[in-house]
């Protein structure tokens, strides 16, 4: 019955009103929020293991031991609440990474009916490459991050103590992932760009040393390590990805043009054209017709009355 009256509500060219819009938005919202609540409670029940999986690249120091100098740190609370706010804040964070393809899905289902097929195509290869990138990005930060926390622990000068908040452990862990994530993704987005026309290829590749410089110097500010392991951690794989992209856009271009010549050229900018003369090929008679059908006798001659020398079309 539910879904014979919202086949009702439609008009006679299949498109739904607002307030069904607005009704299935509601639906998949709700869908993708509860996909993030159940998620988020079973990370609260498992919230002192993931802050032990996150924490692990803090070298931490042993009970008898206490912290002094740039060896190890302690790891604490520093204020009341801190138990409290950093759980429910690792556990909302895990809740929206581990249910992204739930809410993600939603939106995509959302969305998808009112895009063209091509989008739908482009939509599709994007969100296929995005994903195992990020996740490499991610994967990467993470091996890095025990090298950056050494390195910066092992600035503390002797006498002092290194006395870690573990929030903040947490910011600089998840920073870090989402950084190195989002970093591996421009080469898709260069490509994404190049499939919808905006850049070419032979653009792209005349960028390449504005491009590596900005990558490296991107990867020694973001990085917080003194050292370039860190730094060419992350600007490496970025330049190996960027040339895969100009290479991938240079075989689209040329594709392209071989569909179609004129692909590449400006909204303003004229077309080659052929000037080459071609031979005429030989007159045909045509008979002309009469201007007017009331200038026809209808006789089998084909006459026309005339009047005073004048034709009678009255």
């Amino acid at each position: 019955m539910l879904k014979s009256a919202r086949k009702q509500e439609k008009d006679p060219e299949g498109r739904m009103p607002l307030v069904e819009h607005l009704r299935e938005l509601r639906n998949r919202m709700a869908k993708g929020l509860l996909a993030i609540a159940a998620v988020t409670i079973v990370a609260l029940v498992y919230s002192e293991e993931l802050m032990q999986f996150l924490t692990k690249s803090v070298p931490t120091c042993a009970p008898d031991v206490t912290s002094n100098g740039g060896n190890c740190a302690i790891v604490s609370f520093n204020t009341l609440m801190a138990p409290f706010s950093t759980t429910i804040q690792l556990s909302l964070t895990t809740g929206l990474v581990v249910a992204s393809p739930i809410w993600l899905y939603q939106l995509w289902a959302f969305v998808a009916p009112g895009l063209h097929k091509n989008e739908k195509k482009y939509t599709y290869a994007f969100v296929g490459a995005a994903v195992p990138l990020f996740a490499a990005g991610a994967y990467l930060a993470y091996l890095i991050l025990p090298i950056s926390v050494k390195v910066l622990i092992s600035l503390t000068p002797e006498g002092s103590a290194n006395i870690l908040s573990l929030g903040d452990v947490l910011d600089f862990t998840l920073r870090m992932v989402l950084v190195f994530g989002l970093a591996f993704e421009l080469p898709l987005v260069l490509v994404m760009l190049n499939l919808t026309g905006v850049l070419t290829g032979r653009r792209m590749a005349g960028w390449w040393r504005g491009v590596i410089m900005g990558v490296f110097v991107f990867g020694a500010v973001i990085t917080p390590t003194t050292d370039p392991v860190g730094m060419i951690a992350l600007a490496g794989p970025i330049t190996i990805l960027y040339f895969g992209a100009v290479g991938f856009s240079l075989l689209n271009d040329r594709r392209r043009r071989r569909n179609d010549p004129d692909a590449e050229l400006d909204d303003d900018e004229a077309s080659a054209l052929d000037l080459t003369p071609e031979t005429v090929g030989a007159v045909e008679s045509v008979s002309a017709p009469r201007a007017l059908p009331e200038q026809a006798t209808g006789e089998p001659g084909g006459g026309v009355r005339r009047l005073n020398g004048y034709d009678d079309i009255t």
